[in-house]
């Protein structure tokens, strides 16, 4: 780990969510939760928060989503709507923050929604105890998962936390030095922060993303075939 006056401790402080990191970081396996394990990322973790393998991992994390949607939009055209769906089942102490994150995210954007599924999903919630926090990450087959910390759920708004690290499944990047108002502040602010919803431009990103990045993505998937 690079040296830095900041402590571990800090660090956490200053984040909700690492990153997958490159692959030339190497293999990391996420921490084992009490009630399940997540699976086996096939690159490290970032190893300090804002780092390039952070927001690498992040960016990763939202294409492989992307991809998983457009693969159902192509096979069926005539849906009105863009729906990201979410497993939520192995990670059952969260399940009343993740709901509320969705509903966080689905009442403040217009061209993609999020719907929860027991089943095959687009990306997965898991939870457990790890140093680093909770984190987005990829499985590298093509989709996702979030892993939420317990002890980070305690310091922060747990609330905050899930509608965050949802964030990076949307699209967005981490950034801890912005105002408790922006959601992708994370831990930035400091634990006393509880706001839940993402400002005015983060709002239009997503948006942006879900517009022209779909369409980007569905004609890739018809140039592939």
């Amino acid at each position: 780990m690079p040296s830095s006056p900041k402590s571990p401790r800090r660090l956490l402080a200053l984040a909700l969510g690492l990153g997958l990191a490159s692959a030339a970081l190497g293999t990391a396996v996420p921490a084992t939760a009490q009630t399940s394990t997540a699976p086996s990322a096939t690159a490290g973790y970032a190893r300090y928060a804002g780092s390039a393998e952070n927001a690498a991992g992040n960016k990763a994390f939202f294409e492989a989503v992307l991809k998983s949607v457009a693969k159902k939009q192509a096979a069926h055209p005539n849906l009105q709507s863009v729906t990201v769906y979410y497993n939520a089942s192995q990670a059952p102490s969260f399940r009343s923050q993740i709901s509320s994150a969705a509903s966080v995210w689905n009442s403040s954007v217009t061209n993609v929604k999020l719907q929860s599924t027991t089943g095959s999903a687009d990306f997965a919630y898991y939870e457990g105890s790890d140093s680093r926090g909770s984190y987005a990450s990829t499985n590298g087959h093509g989709s996702g998962y979030i892993f939420l910390d317990y002890a980070q759920n305690q310091q922060y708004d747990s609330i905050r936390v899930a509608a965050h690290e949802t964030g990076h499944v949307l699209g967005l990047p981490d950034h801890y030095s912005g105002p408790c108002s922006e959601l992708m502040s994370g831990g930035g602010p400091g634990p006393s922060c509880t706001n839940r919803y993402p400002n005015a431009t983060e709002r239009s990103r997503v948006n942006q993303l879900w517009a022209n990045g779909l369409a980007k993505a569905l004609k890739e998937l018809k140039a592939a075939r």
